[in-house]
């Protein structure tokens, strides 16, 4: 078994390894390029909409992300048709958006990732099996000096390998760490929006106009209560003030 490994790895050479490098390097290139066409197109961010939402003007808030594609008008969207729910129908809503959307984002990238991290690991398996065969080489024999000659030549090839993988793995990592650190940007912007939302959403005059709409009574205010709890009588005007 050792035997017959040790034939396979003689003949063949670190060759096949750095053909599959190349292989991985133009696939690597390829997801690079996809991507950053994707968060090009699909990664704009909306500036105005955080202040919109806080001013409370939701209406300019729809129309700015009409028609608009990419993470953050999508959760802008979702958070407004459930605003009507309440804060805590925005924070569920944004929550699955996300969720929603992540995977269109994060395609590809787990493919970098594992590239990044394993092309040298795979180079300096070519260059293993390079110096495998160059030893193999120099033990077949030859004239004084022609095997160490042989041995060198093997070794300097089976080298190239790792060198090969480290120049896969560079570009893939730098696309890797880019892609990520712009998704994490776009994930923290969504759940602004829907902080931003729910923040306006909390206050008191805006919850008492949701309730007014669904036919509820406005909540009272602490200011309005007696110590016992209830509500305080309306004041009347002096009457001798008047008479004066």
């Amino acid at each position: 078994m050792t035997q017959s490994i040790f034939q396979l790895f003689t003949r063949t050479g670190a060759e096949w390894v750095m053909l599959v490098l190349v292989a991985l390097s133009v696939a690597s290139l390829a997801v690079i390029l996809e991507r950053g066409i994707f968060f090009l197109r699909r990664g704009a961010a909306v500036p105005q909409l955080l202040s919109l939402l806080k001013a409370g003007r939701l209406d300019e808030a729809r129309a700015c992300v009409s028609g608009r594609k990419g993470m953050e008008p999508d959760v802008a969207r979702a958070a407004l048709a459930a605003a009507d729910g309440g804060p805590a129908a925005v924070k569920e809503s944004v929550d699955c958006a996300i969720a929603e959307a992540r995977p269109a984002y994060e395609r590809g990238l787990s493919f970098l990732g594992t590239l990044g991290n394993n092309a040298p690991f795979l180079g300096l398996f070519g260059t293993v099996v390079g110096i495998i065969r160059a030893f193999s080489d120099l033990a077949v024999g030859g004239p004084r000096g022609a095997g160490a000659a042989a041995v060198m030549a093997g070794i300097s090839e089976a080298l190239v390998a790792t060198a090969v993988g480290i120049f896969v793995a560079i570009p893939a990592v730098v696309g890797f760490n880019a892609y990520m650190k712009r998704l994490r940007t776009l994930t923290v912007r969504g759940e602004a929006i829907g902080h931003a939302l729910a923040s306006h959403l909390e206050r008191d005059e805006v919850r008492a106009a949701a309730l007014a709409r669904r036919g509820a009574p406005a909540p009272v205010r602490e200011s309005e209560t007696e110590a016992g709890g209830h509500p305080r009588p309306a004041r009347r005007p002096d009457a001798s003030k008047g008479a004066a």
